[in-house]
């Protein structure tokens, strides 16, 4: 049974900005190619939480890999799974944050 997909406004915000880029940057087929990508890989997650690696464990938080510059972390509880960021890896690392 699969587990219904909760987004924070965080990961909202992330996921939006990712798609303005790609439609500003390339063109709409590549945004709708992410879009497909993230539905697909959302839909692996809601069927099965644990596939993906643990990478905070104090926070259980895990990480899967959409692209090779944007990855969802992720956390799992009993009644859902919540999207924390969808974060670009270019960027600082110090600088992502799960509020």
């Amino acid at each position: 049974m699969s587990k219904q997909i909760v987004w924070s406004p965080s990961s909202e915000h992330d996921f939006a900005g990712i798609l303005n880029y790609l439609s500003r940057k390339w063109n709409n087929k590549v945004a709708l190619q992410f879009i497909n990508k993230t539905t697909f890989l959302l839909n692996q997650i809601a069927e099965n939480p644990k596939q993906f690696p643990v990478i905070y464990k104090s926070l259980k938080i895990r990480k899967c890999v959409l692209t090779k510059h944007n990855s969802l972390y992720y956390r799992t509880n009993r009644k859902h799974i919540e999207i924390l960021r969808i974060y670009d890896s270019r960027q600082d690392p110090q600088k992502l944050t799960f509020n």
